[in-house]
């Protein structure tokens, strides 16, 4: 009689909460409508599934795993003699105020240095980093290498080293015709593309002289400082919108609607530097895109419907030139380097109008609009008295005087 009483109760409780009978007695035997985590055979959890996706897997078996998983046990593989390092960069993060992640540099750098491959391939390595520590497991000559970097960005003497950064173009390569005797040639990979390092004095000197071109324009500020093991960008873009397709919407006029996209059409340039411990010598890397847009082809397309069976539309197709560059320079910091990529495609607007002051370059008797641009890059003695990021804006400059 009790149980009868029991089964009557539970049928209650079930019909109130729109369940059977028999699972009021066990709510934990579907737990796919209750929404709760499982543990299936192998011990791991399973996905919970919603009511909704009940019904969309509704006479379906669960998909059997593929790949073949094995669990860890308890310490990683060293086969190769793998060694685990931690390394406190805390005496460079903690300096740099320019950036919310400064530990990123420090990884990008060693990935730069060592290649990505290697820590994606045998043998297991491990590569990691928070505000305060690096964490790394590789080989003891991988520790070694890593070591090196990670000595250039805590080294106190790197701490009070800065980069100034200067971009400008010229319209024509002729500027080289009174200044190619300052210059000292470094090897470049890229087809079209030169590098020179020269005295300080001498880069004053050619850029006063190509500052009395009327084809000169200058697209930095003598403030664009750069800090150690840091990356800076200097760009200039805008959007060129246009109609990329046509859509039928049906019978109402004018019956299609306009599928619009854009372009955006210019330059960016991004610079990361490293000095060395002893501060003889600086690892730059230098990445330039330029997209520019030459014209807008148009096309034509039928576009009938019911109130127009003749109709007509025009959609536009871009021709863009692009550039890129990206390339790895050494040099001795008591110089200027001087990285000149010839007579690329100088972005341009459709109305024939600069997209930043002197691009295109006004007086360029190319129809093409193209030109050098030329990108000077100094180190500089920052001041000890205030932390490396922590300058503003308005600090005066004292580089080489390329005002």
């Amino acid at each position: 009689m009790a149980s009868k009483f029991t089964w009557i109760a539970l049928s209650v409780f079930a019909i109130a909460l729109n369940t059977d009978p028999v699972q009021a007695q066990n709510p934990a035997s579907d737990w796919r409508k209750a929404g709760k985590t499982v543990t299936d055979s192998d011990g791991e959890p399973s996905r919970p599934v919603s009511k909704a996706g009940t019904e969309s897997d509704r006479g379906k078996s669960p998909r059997s795993r593929v790949a073949k998983v094995s669990m860890s046990h308890g310490s990683l593989p060293n086969d190769h003699g793998q060694l685990w390092r931690e390394y406190d960069i805390s005496p460079y993060t903690l300096q740099v105020a320019t950036t919310n992640r400064p530990e990123q540099a420090v990884v990008d750098w060693i990935l730069q240095e060592t290649g990505y491959e290697t820590w994606h391939t045998e043998p297991l390595a491990l590569l990691s980093a928070n505000r305060r520590s690096l964490y790394v497991y590789h080989t003891a000559e991988m520790q070694q290498v890593v070591n090196d970097i990670v000595d250039r960005f805590v080294s106190n003497d790197a701490d009070s080293s800065e980069f100034s950064l200067h971009v400008i173009t010229v319209g024509s390569p002729n500027w080289r015709t009174r200044t190619h005797s300052l210059l000292e040639t470094v090897p470049v990979q890229t087809p079209g593309v030169q590098a020179w390092v020269m005295e300080r004095e001498a880069a004053v000197s050619l850029l006063a002289e190509v500052g009395r071109r009327t084809d000169f324009r200058k697209h930095s500020s003598p403030q664009q400082i750069v800090n150690n093991g840091q990356s800076t960008v200097v760009s200039s873009t805008r959007s060129q919108y246009y109609v990329r397709d046509v859509r039928l919407t049906g019978n109402t006029w004018p019956g299609y609607q306009a599928e619009t996209a854009v372009v955006d059409e210019g330059f960016s340039l991004e610079f990361s530097p490293l000095l060395s411990v002893d501060r003889q010598a600086i690892d730059a890397i230098v990445k330039c895109h330029i997209n520019r847009l030459e014209k807008m082809e148009p096309v034509m397309l039928d576009v009938p419907t019911a109130v127009a069976p003749r109709q007509r539309t025009k959609i536009e197709i871009p021709q863009l030139a692009h550039f890129q560059f990206h390339e790895r320079f050494r040099w001795t910091p008591n110089k200027v380097l001087l990285i000149c990529m010839s007579l690329i495609p100088l972005p341009n607007s459709a109305e024939s109008k600069p997209l930043v002051p002197g691009l295109p370059i006004p007086g360029v008797g190319s129809t093409d609009n193209r030109g050098d641009l030329l990108v000077f890059i100094e180190a500089k003695q920052a001041s000890s008295a205030t932390p490396s990021g922590a300058r503003t804006a308005a600090s005066p400059y004292r580089g080489v005087g390329l005002q």
